[in-house]
């Protein structure tokens, strides 16, 4: 195996479980969102598709790198009450309507009144109504991530861009040294990995685990696990 596809983990991680350290890859996604974006400690930040399995993990990822307040946004309200629950105080949940106008003031009252950035990362969305309502709930200057897989346009109004000095820009996948990172930030126990509700499978329960796959949301992660190894 190449060594540039191997990453070393941090001595304080030695004797954390395989199907707990798998966890990083969860988190590998939104954080190149964060770091595409440019995430700064003290802001306020939407997460739009928060209860899917890479927005999940960037409500608790923004909270770890020291956002003021994370705005979970989504629809299923029973989801987004179990995430805000399990990210912390500074996570607040905003059931989206599907009324762009109505879900931008809605974002922008639970973030109190000034959100910075928005990670996009909703996925397989047939309208672009949440995006662009994350879009029109940033302050000027505010910064758009698109990470998502909306199947729709979203209508950008140049004259609103330039008025609103909004930035939008698109991010795919995330840098090189990401799981380092992750690794060297739960070492450091600023990214608690025991967020994540890691289910383990034994290679050969192949087939039970893909279906445990198919029924995971927000913060579940299912892993199999090698034979020999520390679980």
């Amino acid at each position: 195996m190449p060594a540039s596809v191997v990453t070393p983990l941090p001595p304080a991680l030695d004797g954390m479980a395989a199907a707990r350290l798998v966890a990083l890859s969860k988190f590998a996604v939104p954080f190149g969102g964060l770091l595409r974006g440019g995430l700064q400690a003290g802001e306020a930040i939407i997460v739009n598709g928060a209860t899917g399995y890479f927005g999940a993990a960037g409500v608790v990822l923004a909270l770890a790198i020291g956002a003021a307040r994370v705005i979970a946004a989504g629809r299923d309200r029973t989801a987004l009450s179990a995430l805000v629950e399990a990210a912390g105080p500074r996570a607040v949940p905003v059931a989206l309507t599907g009324d762009a106008a109505a879900d931008a003031a809605a974002l922008r009252e639970a973030a109190g009144g000034v959100v910075d950035m928005a990670l996009d990362i909703v996925g397989r969305a047939e309208s672009a109504a949440s995006t662009d309502a994350a879009l029109h709930a940033l302050r000027r200057g505010g910064r758009l991530v698109l990470m998502g897989s909306v199947t729709q346009p979203l209508a950008l109004s140049v004259g609103e861009m330039l008025a609103n000095d909004w930035h939008v820009m698109g991010c795919f996948m995330y840098p090189k040294d990401a799981l380092a990172r992750l690794a060297a930030m739960s070492a450091a126990g600023v990214l608690d990995l025991g967020k994540v509700n890691v289910r383990s499978f034994a290679l050969a329960d192949f087939e039970a685990a893909l279906k445990a796959a198919t029924k995971m949301r927000g913060l579940d992660l299912t892993a199999l696990t090698m034979e020999g190894a520390v679980v």
